[in-house]
This record gives structure tokens, C-alpha cells and sequence, in this order.
């Protein structure tokens, strides 16, 4: 009988299997349990929500625009106050700010992603090769870590960026460069914790290299917490991004970057507050999303807390 004919209580009953029968028994339980724990926390399910509202709102943008993010009414459209028809109102070159906020979410998506994507491994190859190794090797990466881990992020940030010239790409990637030493540190110490286990041990004493037992032993082990880190991390970094766009760096004109837009509306805060309250309070949301749901990730993926 497949899966899929089960009633859904022998379903769940197969997934809370205390002997499962295959490997992948075993990860749809572990999986489940997991999904259980998150689940049951309110605050992390809101964070779930606000960031899948993120991702839906960057691939349906140009369905849910109502106009173009960047051609505006200069003549009759300029400063707007919130509508029926301009949800958010204008800006001062009259283009509907609702439109520039969701196309807008495509390049906070496209920051976050790319960060995580290229600071995370590096971090955690760092880490491991360091934490296994030791030794010369681990000193050297440490205090190579160390250095980075010696100035402000944002500081460090901006001057990649100067000196890789303005630009979104060049924002993502100096964010990146400047990302990686906590996400080392944090395998690090995971690897320090278990690469003298029995496990560890066991797979030594079969023939593995020491780059097998790195990569397919003791990186995995390390990916829960570093998906915590990385998680917490993104309302940090997409602060870093909007600060690079506020002072020009980032994004450039025309694109509807957040950051960007709070510089030009920051001129006609006291009487057009929305100009900047607009893309600031998009900001705060996707933010507390990402805390959210990095604090329910944290919850349920803590191996030392009891389901409930």
C-alpha cells in the first residue's frame, strides 16, 4: 500500500514510526516533527506568512502593479496623497508608490537570496575545514575570519562597494564578502563539538578522507544551526542593502529599491509622509518576518527541546 492510500492517521502514525523501515522513513519523520514544533508557534507561522507574501508579491508583481514602477505623471500626478486610485500615493516624479513597493520586493528577494546563497557555504566551509582540521590551518582561517569580524558590517560594506563602484550587484555582492565570518564561526564550533565522536570516529576507521567526513558527514550536521543564523541574519542584511540604496551606493535610479525611495521621499517627510513611511514600513515588515520565522526555526530545530 503506498503512502498516499493510507487513512491519514496510519499516515501520521507511519511518520511518528519509533523503527522506521528506510532512510527516507526515517527524514519524513524527522521532517514532520520538525513541521509540528514550528507549527504549533503562532509567531513563527506569521513570520512564514509575511515571507511567502514576499515571494508572492516578487513573481506576481507585474500582475498585482497597478501601474508602472518606473513612468509616473510628472504633470498632474506628482505627490499624491493615498487614494482609491494610488493605494500608497505618488512620489515626486508622480509614479504610484503601491507599484514601485511590490516591483520593489523582487530586489529584497534577489538580496536576500543571493546573500544566502554565496555567504552561507563559504561560511561553512570556513568553518568546518577550520573546526576538523585545527591547528595551523584552523588559525589561519580564524584569524583570517577575525579580521573581517573586526569591522562594523556596514562599514565594511561600503567600502567594497566604493570600491566596486555603485550598483545593485555590486551592493549584493559586497553584502556577501562582509556576511560569511559569523556563519564560519558558527560551524566552527559545531564541528569542534563533534569531530571527536564515536560517529566521526567510525567513519574515520572505515577509509574515509578527511574531506569525505567534512562534506558528507560533519557539514550536515552543522546546516540546521547555520539556516538559524542565515535566517535571523536577513533582516540585518536587508537593512544593509537599504542603507546602501538610502545613501546611493545601492540600487541605482530607476529601479524601486526601498532603500532608495526612503532617500528621495526623506525631502518631503513632514508634509508627503508617505513618500517615505511607504517604503520604511515595508522595510519593518519583511524584517519582523524574517526574525519570526528565524525564531520559530530556532525553536524547532533545537534538537534538545521536546516536541509539543
Amino acid at each position: 500500500m503506498s503512502l498516499a492510500e493510507r487513512s491519514p492517521m496510519s499516515r501520521r502514525d507511519w511518520l511518528l514510526s519509533e523503527r522506521p523501515a528506510s532512510r527516507w522513513q526515517a527524514r519524513f519523520g524527522r521532517a514532520y516533527v520538525t513541521w509540528r514544533r514550528f507549527a504549533a508557534n503562532k509567531l513563527a507561522m506569521l513570520g512564514l506568512s509575511i515571507i511567502l507574501a514576499l515571494v508572492f508579491a516578487a513573481l506576481f508583481a507585474d500582475q498585482l502593479a497597478t501601474y508602472s514602477p518606473v513612468i509616473g505623471d510628472l504633470k498632474n500626478g506628482r505627490l499624491l496623497a493615498p487614494s482609491a486610485q494610488h493605494w500608497f500615493g505618488t512620489d515626486d516624479l508622480g509614479r504610484d508608490i503601491y507599484s514601485r513597493i511590490i516591483h520593489g520586493s523582487r530586489i529584497t528577494l534577489f538580496v536576500v537570496a543571493l546573500v544566502a546563497i554565496v555567504a552561507a557555504p563559504i561560511g561553512l566551509l570556513v568553518g568546518t575545514v577550520a573546526g576538523y582540521a585545527g591547528g595551523w590551518t584552523d588559525a589561519v582561517l580564524m584569524r583570517i575570519t577575525d579580521i573581517f569580524l573586526a569591522f562594523p558590517h556596514l562599514i565594511l560594506a561600503l567600502a567594497f562597494v566604493a570600491a566596486l563602484g555603485p550598483g545593485i550587484a555590486n551592493a549584493v555582492l559586497a553584502i556577501a564578502i562582509t556576511s560569511w565570518p559569523p556563519y564560519a564561526r558558527i560551524a566552527r564550533a559545531e564541528t569542534l563539538t563533534i569531530r571527536n565522536s564515536d560517529y566521526i570516529k567510525a567513519v574515520r576507521l572505515m577509509g574515509a578522507s578527511p574531506w569525505r567526513i567534512v562534506l558528507r558527514h560533519i557539514m550536515p550536521l552543522c546546516i540546521s544551526s547555520l539556516i538559524i543564523r542565515v535566517t535571523l541574519d536577513m533582516a540585518g542584511i536587508i537593512l544593509i542593502a537599504a542603507g546602501l540604496g538610502f545613501i546611493g551606493l545601492g540600487a541605482q535610479p530607476p529601479l524601486p529599491e526601498w532603500g532608495a525611495m526612503i532617500a528621495s521621499g526623506r525631502r518631503f517627510i513632514l508634509d508627503q509622509w508617505w513618500v517615505a513611511a511607504a517604503p520604511g514600513f515595508a522595510i519593518l515588515i519583511v524584517s519582523l518576518g524574517f526574525n519570526l520565522l528565524g525564531d520559530g526555526l530556532r525553536d524547532a530545530l533545537d534538537p534538545h527541546s521536546g516536541d509539543h
